[in-house]
């Protein structure tokens, strides 16, 4: 995984960006030094400009990218602030506080607020969304677009979950075999191995495979055209598709899948003294082929 080094402080100010182009709202992704690597405090601030989004009755949709080099690189695990629930929580589901807990009942309070909570907050938004990625969207990185109504990938792109050589079964939001089917999900979660944007587009995961400079104008013009739909039927239409899926047991594969990540932390912290069986970005490359 392509993952930078990390350094003494960070210089992040702004970790989204927010703009309106022609009734579509373009959401950034903006720690461009660390691979757009999700700490708490840019998914809190991602679920804001959502919600500023969704509000506003100029914007009919949203599309969601990455500055720099890459879409995201996943979840922060060796930036200043990767994981500092201590600073960062601002709740927006019915779990109790994750600070006040220790152990795995304060880990599985947290990653049901911030990782499979605001996803699935996020997917059941009622405006369109589009995903523009580009370079890397590993782990953390799948679930920031597969929340997204339609994907557009750069030609340059590729994903990836490596997390089962950390010792866990997949991302919290565990939406692989609905993306994808169930043997090539297979694939690529045990061996954790690249997938190209056209091996994506050829299995389903993608909508459209793009040059690197046409990708945000691409999802743009995708955007653009959605906004001119009437707003309560998109709507409608979304929560359609949402209802269908959850019929074939997205939802509550989701539930059971969590449960096993967390019986895979609580392993690992017994036989590692950490939550996941390898920690440091270099490790993390290994692991990827990178």
């Amino acid at each position: 995984m392509d993952m930078p080094e990390p350094v003494a402080a960070s210089t992040d100010e702004a970790p989204v960006l927010y703009e309106v182009r022609d009734g579509v709202a373009l959401i950034t992704l903006n720690r461009p030094r660390y691979g757009n690597a999700q700490n708490p405090h840019m998914l809190y601030e991602l679920d804001a400009a959502f919600i500023r989004a969704v509000e506003d009755d100029e914007v009919g949709a949203i599309v969601l990218a990455g500055s720099g080099k890459h879409f995201s690189s996943g979840h922060d695990l060796g930036t200043p602030g990767g994981h500092d629930w201590v600073r960062e929580v601002d709740k927006k589901t019915p779990w109790y506080e994750p600070r006040r807990r220790a152990g795995a009942e304060g880990q599985y309070a947290a990653e049901q607020e911030v990782y499979l909570g605001l996803c699935r907050r996020w997917r059941d938004l009622p405006k369109p969304t589009i995903a523009a990625v580009q370079g890397a969207c590993i782990a953390g990185g799948l679930m920031l677009a597969w929340v997204c109504d339609i994907i557009v990938a750069s030609e340059d792109a590729y994903f990836s979950d490596p997390v089962l050589a950390m010792g866990v079964p997949g991302v919290e939001y565990f939406a692989h075999a609905f993306e994808m089917p169930s043997r090539i999900a297979r694939e690529f979660l045990m061996l954790g191995e690249k997938m190209t944007a056209a091996r994506a587009y050829e299995v389903g995961m993608v909508n459209r495979v793009v040059g690197p400079e046409a990708l945000v104008e691409e999802a743009l013009r995708i955007g653009q055209r959605l906004a001119q739909r009437p707003r309560f039927a998109l709507a409608l239409t979304k929560q359609a598709f949402n209802f269908v899926d959850d019929l074939q047991g997205k939802r509550n594969a989701m539930e059971g899948v969590f449960a096993m990540h967390h019986l895979a932390h609580t392993h690992n912290r017994i036989v590692h003294g950490s939550p996941v069986a390898v920690q440091s970005p270099q490790d993390i490359k290994k692991t990827n082929g990178g």
